[in-house]
């Protein structure tokens, strides 16, 4: 059986993730990394992370800092896989 490569939906991913709410902290995320390029900072194999998740209602303005990407990504987590 052959495998079909289908085209990935992208302005489907795109309309879903408003929707959802994700959007906002996207470009949260993408204005923090624009940001340390422009100071000049280097940031090659690290994480923008923020000082307060944007999960828990963080925002660049609480701070940001590079950390290490597995640092940044594991997190001690609820029954439900939220974030403690």
């Amino acid at each position: 059986m052959a495998y079909v490569n289908k085209p990935r939906p992208y302005k489907k991913e795109y309309q879903q993730e408003k929707v959802r709410g994700e959007h906002e902290n996207r470009m949260e995320r993408q204005r923090a990394r624009r940001k340390l390029d422009k100071e000049g900072v280097a940031r090659k194999g690290k994480d923008v992370a923020h000082v307060k998740a944007l999960s828990k209602g963080g925002s660049n303005a609480d701070g940001v800092r590079l950390e290490s990407p597995h640092k940044n990504r594991s997190f001690k987590r609820k029954s439900d896989g939220s974030m403690k």
